[in-house]
């Protein structure tokens, strides 16, 4: 059982936003529910992700940076898993804010792409494996 058990975020435009990130969930192995006022995805044993309409009207894209959300990180299997996942996010209308690539400033071994979505959501594909031990 994840110790978060749902993420809730509020977007300017649902149609827009499941669009945008249906692709991505979907190719994540997350299985999307809808009701009334909102949109869910869900994979076993993982944190349910949750979009929620704006309850104001015109209160522009979260800005990265500011006070609130900073990003949201999906750990994959591989850099190549990075790439695909980065490309369907573009497919489906995100814009990319950095390409994949090594972030040595991290650990040599970190390769990472990040990506917003029009309300200025960040996330962000990344591949970290464990250090090889050495005898």
């Amino acid at each position: 059982m994840p110790l978060v058990d749902h993420l809730g975020m509020t977007v300017e435009d649902l149609p827009r936003s499941i669009a945008q990130f249906d692709p991505v969930l979907t190719a994540l192995g997350f299985v999307r529910t809808d009701a009334a006022a909102s949109v869910s995805w869900y994979a076993d044993g993982e944190t349910e992700l949750i979009l929620f309409p704006a309850r104001e009207a015109d209160t522009g894209p979260h800005v990265h940076g500011r006070v609130g959300w900073q990003h949201l990180a999906f750990s994959v299997d591989s850099r190549a898993e990075v790439d695909r996942l980065h490309d369907i996010a573009l497919a489906a209308g995100w814009t990319a804010v950095r390409d994949p690539q090594l972030y040595p400033r991290f650990n040599e071994r970190y390769y990472a792409s990040f990506l917003e979505d029009d309300n200025g959501i960040r996330v962000e594909f990344m591949h970290n494996p464990p250090r090889e031990m050495t005898a």
